[in-house]
């Protein structure tokens, strides 16, 4: 079966140069189109790549309509902090590396059109770094010293290319298409010595001191010496198998950079890269689970520069409406609008911080249904009341530390509803395997996602207050499953 190609750029001026296509979409375009066909491919070539930028929601939603994306929002991230984790060494072959014997400058500067040099002995390194860093465009600085090696390392922009690379452009393109479409291969390493990243001032822990204490205990039950590493260690993370995150993640962010020196280098990882990069960010998950029919608020997705209806928005959506930055946590970059005139006023305001805003219908429940789930089963069920005269869990305008949050309740998963332990396995099905909390209301029409965190709080006499010691051992155990496995 053929496989549609779409082209999607910022703006339809950038095209000029190359021949006139159907397939061609403004990226405005494309994040407005409701339906897409799920076999499409989707060639990113918006000239700022940026997280949170507009080209960035453009990989991220396409991944989440189950198109093959180019670059993936994985090699997006990957791009955007090259200067944290090179991820290839000794990348030059014999080829490259004559070449470079007789270049008189000790910076050279090449660009690679969808694996393609101009140069031709930089053949197999353009393909090689196509491989590992899939983009249309890469710009590629090396330098001499003492030895060659790559300096930067960067998405190229089609409005700044010269004429003469116009050309090769539009050619690697055209071969490009003619050509399959492949993932680069998953490294494969060893075993058994975990590190647990955490954050000692972080001011919501995701685990506190016992917490800790319990799963370093659990873990030599495991046969894994478990130690506790800061963002202070990062270059001492490959002396360990394993990487247990035990911190807020986010994409920029240390956290996040761990997690993938951890995968470069086949350590086993929780959170994994791919599952924060998928649980960060509110309108990837609006767009996967929607793709796949599962339960979640009626919601809209608001494009900065755009021409917004809010009194329709409102009217379509209820009030109170719930407005949400994409990669907020713990109720951060929530905000609740009452009428038209405030949707707007607040929509402008998190507009300074995403391009993107999530528009939601507000459901009023007294609490929130938390699933634990490992390895895509469940494990624990808790209740998070919302705060003390608060539509949220978390208070952050609450002066005192004590009413930032509502009270809680645990069960065990069979106590817990079977509809609400269900939908909460069907989403994190479509993240992955590792350790997720998912967040639940329970309405008349049934269950509703709200969220899939990625690192759920697990802390002592919360989450535990069920199962106790049994919780950090299954979580340990799992680590070491894992390591056996590998």
């Amino acid at each position: 079966m053929q496989q549609h190609v779409h082209v999607v750029i910022n703006d339809i001026d950038d095209w000029q140069p190359y021949y006139p296509s159907q397939s061609l979409l403004t990226a405005n375009e494309y994040l407005s189109t409701q339906k897409s066909k799920a076999r499409s491919h989707i060639v990113n070539l918006c000239n700022d790549l940026s997280y949170l930028s507009t080209g960035y929601y453009v990989s991220l939603l396409g991944e989440a309509r189950g198109q093959r994306v180019l670059p993936s929002v994985t090699t997006i991230n990957d791009l955007n902090n090259f200067r944290h984790y090179q991820l290839l060494t000794n990348v030059l072959d014999k080829t490259a590396s004559k070449y470079l014997l007789n270049y008189t400058d000790n910076t050279l500067e090449l660009i690679i059109c969808f694996g393609v040099s101009p140069i031709a002995a930089f053949a197999g390194f353009a393909r090689q770094l196509f491989e590992r860093y899939p983009c249309p465009i890469l710009r590629v600085q090396l330098r001499h010293e003492s030895r060659w090696y790559i300096h930067s390392l960067t998405a190229g922009q089609l409005n700044q290319l010269s004429d003469e690379q116009q050309t090769f452009f539009g050619d690697s393109l055209d071969a490009f298409n003619k050509r399959v479409w492949r993932k680069a291969r998953a490294k494969k390493e060893y075993r058994y010595d975990l590190a647990i990243l955490y954050n000692p001032d972080e001011a919501i822990p995701t685990s506190d001191k016992k917490a800790l204490t319990q799963f370093i205990k659990a873990a030599k039950e495991a046969d894994i010496e478990a130690e506790l590493i800061t963002a202070e260690d990062y270059s001492r993370l490959l002396e360990f198998d394993a990487l247990f995150i035990r911190e807020t993640t986010r994409i920029n962010h240390y956290t996040y950079h761990f997690a993938k020196k951890a995968e470069a280098n086949g350590m086993v990882v929780i959170d994994h890269p791919e599952s924060i990069v998928k649980c960060a960010n509110k309108v990837f998950l609006k767009e996967l689970l929607e793709q796949h029919n599962v339960g979640m608020p009626k919601t809209e997705l608001l494009l900065s520069g755009t021409s917004l209806n809010y009194a329709a928005l409102g009217e379509s959506l209820g009030y109170p409406v719930v407005l949400k930055i994409p990669d907020g946590s713990f109720s951060i970059g929530v905000e609740k609008a009452d009428n038209a005139e405030e949707f707007e006023q607040v929509a402008n305001k998190l507009f300074e911080q995403s391009t993107i805003l999530l528009a939601q219908e507000f459901l009023k429940t007294d609490y929130d249904w938390r699933i634990g789930v490992l390895n895509n089963r469940p494990i624990y069920a808790c209740q998070y009341f919302m705060a003390r005269n608060h539509w949220q869990i978390y208070n952050h305008k609450e002066s005192s530390a004590r009413a930032k949050s509502g009270s809680f309740e645990t069960f065990g998963v069979h106590q817990a509803p079977k509809d609400v332990v269900k939908v909460a396995l069907q989403a994190t099905r479509l993240i992955g395997d590792g350790l997720y909390g998912v967040d639940v209301k329970m309405t008349r029409d049934g269950p509703v996602i709200i969220e899939i965190n990625d690192n759920p709080s697990i802390e002592s006499g919360v989450e535990d207050k069920h199962l106790g010691y049994e919780l950090y051992r299954l979580i340990m155990a799992d680590f070491g499953r894992r390591l056996d496995e590998q």
